[in-house]
């Protein structure tokens, strides 16, 4: 393992210990947490995404958004929501917008320059998304030993995503 990726795990281990999650864990209510340790709403809002963004952390003048696919499974929802979050808790800087381009961004005819803004992700470094990675990975990690809120067997996709997430903090340890 690289040494970048050492002191990223080193870090985000330290944010884990720092973290309240709730037991059972849940994603929504995690997020609830987290906004109000800020002071500051956190909104999640599922949207159709497309092929190459699962998911987006926007700062509004007043609130937080997250927007995640609303076309997958559940438990990839809740590792999209988880990730974009980790942004959030690592401290880094989301996409801001005005109040004019976030209503742009609730409603359906979008303009296309803020379309693409958007999707440009310009705010957020590879190092910055590893560690919101790693960080989501090790608080879905944590999150297994204290129960889902669903507690319904796992779907075909659902296990894919979880073994893939406990593949990467395998190789990453």
């Amino acid at each position: 393992m690289d040494s970048e990726l050492r002191w990223l795990r080193r870090r985000c281990e330290d944010r884990l210990h720092d973290l309240d999650l709730p037991s059972p864990f849940d994603v929504n209510v995690f997020c609830e947490s987290l906004a109000a340790r800020r002071s500051r709403p956190i909104l999640l809002c599922p949207m159709p995404m497309g092929r190459d963004v699962s998911g987006l952390c926007v700062a509004g003048p007043t609130v937080d958004f997250i927007f995640y696919e609303e076309q997958t499974a559940p438990l990839h929802q809740a590792q999209i929501k988880l990730h974009e979050a980790c942004h959030i808790v690592c401290g880094h800087r989301p996409i801001e917008l005005s109040e004019a381009e976030v209503s742009c961004l609730l409603f359906p005819d979008l303009r296309q320059e803020i379309v693409q803004r958007v999707l440009q992700r310009g705010s957020y470094s590879t190092v910055e998304e590893r560690e919101a990675e790693i960080l989501a990975s090790l608080i879905l990690d944590r999150a297994a030993g204290l129960r889902f809120q669903e507690s319904k067997p796992l779907d075909e996709e659902a296990a894919h995503v979880l073994e893939k997430h406990r593949a990467a903090l395998e190789r990453q340890g």
